[in-house]
């Protein structure tokens, strides 16, 4: 398979990912604002040189567990996984394929392989063995 290769983004996507950059770091700012305030004392003190790594958000936001019971946690959980699922960036058709096809080569040389090494060690044992 060859290297993947960045599609170039185009002016306007290159705005929105400006815009969104812009959102992200007052986003950051303001969660740093707050830990800060939470924290007190030494502990405020221990923390100002660090910096945090947020996750990007989502658009739709995820709504708290209403019942603490198995069903309630189950669909929090089930609504996280189609959030995440929706981050995830998929291969094209192409690559699909492509990874197919050399998983299944691979497969077959590693089978002709293992079989002729059981062939040989089953002729060597049988010769041990008269």
């Amino acid at each position: 398979m060859g290297r993947l290769q960045k599609k170039k983004a185009s002016a306007s996507k290159k705005k929105k990912q400006a815009a969104s950059d812009k959102q992200r770091s007052q986003t950051k700012n303001s969660v740093a604002e707050k830990k800060s305030t939470f924290f007190s004392g030494a502990a405020a003190d221990a923390n100002k040189g660090h910096t945090s790594v947020q996750r990007q958000t989502s658009s739709t936001p995820i709504t708290p567990v209403a019942g603490k019971g198995f069903i309630g946690k189950a669909l929090q959980f089930l609504r996280e996984v189609r959030v995440e699922l929706k981050k995830v960036t998929w291969p094209s058709r192409k690559q699909a394929i492509g990874s197919t096809v050399v998983v299944l080569i691979l497969v077959i040389v590693v089978s002709f392989f293992l079989g002729a090494v059981d062939i040989g060690l089953r002729q060597i044992v049988r010769i041990i063995l008269q």
